[in-house]
């Protein structure tokens, strides 16, 4: 008798699979051999950070999230922090070369982003990350060592066939210290690879050349061995209005707090558009799927309770800031745009609040002297006239401190200051202003 034989089903890898399901697998090599090294059991992988400022932004968020995704998963990752690229620039996705800064800024941005790639990854552990910088491989390579032991394996035809140096000799050029670029960040590939025993890079998809060129490096220098090692990219984060991801009014949304507060940060997820707001859960939220696709479905059916983007602010603000924090400017977001109480917000959070909102400043004559909520309403320039201020008291649509004012001669004293610094006036649900006083 005749018996058809088995066909064996293809292998899958649960990671992998969650990755697709969240569209963050933008390139990677042959997935078959992928597939059965993230089964073989753990698995060492890295991405690369350069400092290429005082912090990492949101951007950063993806790969540095997907490093940890792999960590739950039970593999170990490595977070480079390029103490020596950052001092070259990398030309990928840049029309024009990069300013060179000091080795002491440099030294100054690694030691800050080490801080905070740390803070994503655990450290301890079976499955603990590392955190290293390439600067401690390559401070003491020579230039003629570079060149033959690295160098020699690179073809200039396959280099200027890159999309990282050819978008670049087709607009404004490249300098040599970019070109090498490339040949760095392969370098890092292959000493992870030697000292780590390293077999996956992963970074954002416009680093795809330098990946696959640190692939080609291991595969000459190392052989058959080096078959090993793999490579995946995720996706750079789009928007579907066609602005910039990560960008605002302000500038980007960086992780230091100093530089954009935990309040700018928790409102910038907020205002997420709702065409963007289920892609970006997918890439950013550590929340399995069976928790997404609820969340999914009631932003369907009522995008205006805007449940997702709260989910969203929420999840991003906790994890880069904390639990306490992000409950206070949620809290100040909620009194300022829903009219709760603002006494029991931190002086620093109300700052920030008050900050993206219209502000003026009332100057004390002496230390008796009080404004009237019509002089802040007009000051503020809530209402064009004190006519037109009394008639929003007198209609009922004049607040301090959300607190409705009923009396058009009431004055704003000592006691209604948040902090002893403002106060909060305003007109309506949404137009709200604040007043700093000046002694």
């Amino acid at each position: 008798m005749w018996v058809v034989p088995a066909i064996e089903a293809p292998q899958t890898n649960e990671l992998l699979e969650d990755l697709k399901w969240r569209g963050l697998v933008a390139q990677s090599t042959a997935e078959p051999e992928l597939v059965a090294a993230l089964n073989e059991g753990r698995l060492r992988l890295y991405c690369g950070f350069d400092p290429t400022a005082a912090s990492l932004h949101v951007g950063n968020l993806v790969p540095l999230l997907t490093l940890r995704r792999f960590q739950n998963a039970g593999h170990r990752p490595i977070a480079l922090v390029g103490g020596a690229t950052g001092l070259i620039g990398d030309p990928s996705g840049r029309s024009t070369e990069r300013s060179l800064n000091s080795d002491e800024i440099v030294a100054d941005w690694v030691e800050r982003i080490r801080g905070q790639v740390s803070s994503f990854v655990e450290l301890d552990g079976p499955d603990a990350a590392e955190v290293v910088s390439n600067l401690d491989w390559t401070q003491q390579l020579t230039a003629i060592d570079f060149l033959r032991d690295v160098g020699k394996h690179f073809s200039v035809n396959v280099m200027l066939s890159k999309d990282s140096v050819k978008n670049r000799l087709n607009d404004a050029g490249i300098s040599y210290t970019e070109f090498s670029y490339m040949l760095l960040q392969s370098y890092d590939y292959l000493e992870l690879y030697r000292r780590h025993e390293c077999r996956l890079q992963i970074g954002g998809s416009d680093q795809w050349g330098n990946i696959t060129a640190g692939l080609d490096l291991i595969r000459r220098v190392e052989g058959s061995d080096g078959a090993s090692a793999h490579a995946l990219t995720v996706p750079l984060v789009t928007k579907s209005d066609g602005t910039k991801f990560g960008k605002t009014a302000g500038g980007a949304i960086w992780l230091d707090p100093e530089l954009t507060t935990p309040y700018a940060f928790y409102q910038f997820w907020l205002n997420t558009d709702d065409r963007d707001v289920e892609s970006f859960l997918r890439y950013f939220s550590m929340k399995p799927r069976t928790e997404l696709e609820p969340i999914f479905a009631e932003h369907a059916q009522a995008p205006h309770r805007r449940t997702a983007q709260r989910a969203l602010a929420t999840e991003l603000t906790t994890l880069v800031h904390g639990e306490q924090e992000c409950s206070q400017v949620a809290a100040a977001g909620a009194a300022l745009f829903s009219g709760g109480d603002l006494s029991s917000i931190a002086e620093s959070t109300v700052a920030a609040a008050l900050a993206s909102a219209p502000s003026a400043r009332w100057q004390q004559p002496d230390a008796t002297a009080w404004p009237t909520v019509v002089d802040l309403l007009v000051d503020a320039g809530l209402s064009e006239s004190r006519g037109a201020a009394r008639r929003t008291i007198k209609e009922g649509g004049a607040y301090l401190n959300n607190t409705r004012v009923e009396d058009e001669g009431a004055i704003a004293t000592e006691a209604e200051l948040l902090h002893a610094r403002w106060w909060l006036v305003r007109r309506g649900k949404k137009s709200f202003a604040s007043v700093e006083l000046i002694r």
